[in-house]
């Protein structure tokens, strides 16, 4: 029972992390949920390349005025830069995938 317990509260865990993921923000969302994501942060980028989309949205949530990224931290570290690391793993997995949409639909476009 204890080790069932156990289980589940890291499949919860990681649950958790890959939703706040840049790189399922960026592939399971609709592109107007990130760009809205994105515009909401205030961030500096004007555009989201879909090649690594997730390091690219994770960098530009840091990109913006000073507290502007808010959400979750540990620590005082936030949450995007113990994303980076995750994300960058995740979006070399998608790669080919990511390669096809950017050659098919270009950037995220926020401007």
């Amino acid at each position: 029972m204890r080790t069932l317990v156990v289980r589940l509260s890291v499949l919860l865990g990681i649950a958790l992390m890959m939703g706040g993921c840049g790189t399922t923000t960026t592939l399971l969302r609709g592109d107007e949920v990130t760009v809205r994501e994105l515009r909401g942060k205030k961030t500096y980028c004007q555009s989201v390349s879909r090649i690594y989309s997730g390091v690219a949205y994770d960098l530009c949530v840091l990109h913006g005025p000073p507290n502007s990224a808010g959400g979750l931290s540990l620590n005082g570290i936030p949450w995007a830069v113990l994303d980076i690391p995750v994300s960058g793993a995740l979006d070399t997995l998608v790669l080919p995938y990511t390669l096809y949409r950017q050659s098919a639909d270009g950037s995220l476009e926020l401007r």
